[in-house]
């Protein structure tokens, strides 16, 4: 045979070996083609839902998805703040590891992210609205992204249209991030009565915390909506058999909520549908980590869950096993010079230790700082002129500003997290063993760099009272 016939041979070999590749790059190791994956991310969204007993939000089209997916009631974000939560999310990887401790810190470039362990199986990977921080979507090696700016409306629509629009036949890993119900909120409460709203635990009852909180639920219904017109055209274009994952970045801008390593503001909203595989109406006590989501998307996907990041597949976990993570482990730093306030946390099923690494520090957020710019400054002043003659409200305002070396918490009986048993002897051997737990955690992970930002130690502004964050005219 010529060299020509032998090379053309060759060629033709090699390129149905491609081929066959190419078309067997969409199938699990079973020869079941890869699921579509959907990822609907909310933003400063408690569990402030009805699956989760909140009587005041009209959230339908999330009610709706809880009836027919499973919810995780106890899934953590690694971080109460917007970056360096969604970096965990897309690098399966710890703050400290990936280098987002701070907000609006970006993860290093070196670290391995998210879309390139999908990619790697087959997957178009793409992302709409806010998934990473603003503006550092295209750093995480996206295929395609829009709309990654502050509040921008079109996010959410943009990846309605661009998905309905859609020709390419490979397997589709789509994420779209919604700004509700992030500050500012809507003008108007829009339906909801301030004054029959139920408040949350730790709040000062005033009349302009109830309109704010009333404006509060009134975003939680714009994001519900979104969710809605999302998987409408997710259950036309991909089919109700599409895995959808929705959840939020930590809890919400509400004191005690976001920047805060309480429940309220780690612990949030997630739920997960995926027809014949997930049995509807279920609910689930497992633990799981926002870094466990980048391994149980691959394990989905019909990946192998990689090696060496902090994520865990809890795969198992939608498909009936009752546990996952004995222990949650969560950490806040700072937000350039606000909310200066380092703190970590490891949780049990029981028990919450959080320690303050700077307990001389004045705890501080944007919340009480920022009287005039964001919704809730605008509240917070009311909260410490209530506290100036009612003992409550003052038991609530200083637990804001001034906070222990170490907290300790018995969620079994405490799970609003109000009595701070640090100090009790009878639980001497818990605090010991947890703290040391943290310690050995911290140390594992490098959990050493010091704290960036200028620290507070006043309290913020009352009414009427400069806003040292504000320029001077």
């Amino acid at each position: 045979m010529k060299f020509g016939t032998v090379l053309r041979s060759v060629i033709a070999t090699t390129s149905l070996v491609t081929i066959a590749q190419a078309g067997a790059i969409a199938q699990h190791a079973g020869g079941q083609a890869r699921p579509n994956l959907v990822v609907f991310l909310a933003d400063d969204l408690g569990n402030d839902l009805t699956p989760w007993g909140d009587p005041n939000v009209r959230a339908p089209n999330l009610a709706k998805l809880a009836q027919d997916g499973m919810v995780l009631d106890r899934a953590f974000v690694a971080s109460p703040a917007c970056a360096p939560s969604r970096a965990a999310l897309l690098t399966g990887l710890m703050p400290a590891r990936n280098g987002a401790e701070a907000n609006q810190k970006a993860p290093r470039e070196d670290v391995r992210k998210l879309p390139s362990y999908l990619q790697a199986l087959g997957y178009e990977v793409v992302a709409f609205g806010k998934v990473s921080h603003y503006k550092q979507t295209g750093m995480y090696g996206f295929d395609h992204f829009e709309h990654d700016t502050f509040h921008d409306p079109d996010g959410v629509a943009s990846a309605i249209a661009w998905l309905k629009a859609r020709k390419s036949t490979k397997p589709l890993v789509i994420f779209v991030g919604s700004n509700w119900p992030h500050v500012p909120w809507p003008e108007t409460t829009e339906g909801y009565d301030p004054a029959a709203i139920t408040l949350p635990p730790k709040t000062v009852d005033t009349p302009v915390t109830r309109d704010a909180r009333a404006r509060y639920y009134a975003a939680v219904s714009k994001l519900d909506k979104e969710v809605g017109d999302t998987l409408d055209a997710v259950d036309q274009v991909l089919g109700k058999d599409t895995f959808v994952l929705f959840s939020s970045d930590h809890g919400a801008q509400w004191p005690f909520g976001k920047w805060n390593l309480y429940d309220t503001g780690t612990r949030v909203p997630t739920i997960v549908r995926w027809g014949g595989h997930v049995k509807p109406g279920t609910r689930t006590k497992a633990m799981v980590s926002w870094v466990d989501i980048l391994p149980t998307l691959v394990d989905v996907a019909g990946g192998k869950a990689p090696a060496g990041i902090d994520g865990k597949s809890f795969a198992p976990v939608l498909r009936g096993a009752a546990k996952a993570r004995a222990e949650i482990y969560t950490t806040h730093n700072n937000d350039g010079s606000i909310n200066v306030y380092p703190m970590r946390s490891v949780r049990t099923d029981r028990w919450k230790y959080i320690a303050n690494l700077h307990p001389e520090y004045t705890y501080t957020t944007h919340i009480d700082r920022w009287v005039k710019r964001v919704d809730s400054g605008k509240y917070f002043p009311s909260w410490r002129e209530a506290a100036k003659g009612d003992p409550a409200a003052k038991a609530i305002v200083d637990a804001y500003y001034h906070r222990p070396k170490e907290e300790l918490y018995d969620l079994s009986n405490d799970p609003e997290e109000k009595r701070n048993l640090a100090a009790d002897p009878r639980q001497a051997g818990v605090l010991k063993s947890l703290r040391a737990k943290l310690a050995a955690w911290r140390t594992s992970q490098g959990d050493n760099r010091p704290v960036e930002g200028t620290p507070h130690f006043e309290e913020g502004p009352l009414y009427g009272e400069p806003d040292p964050n504000l320029p001077s005219k």
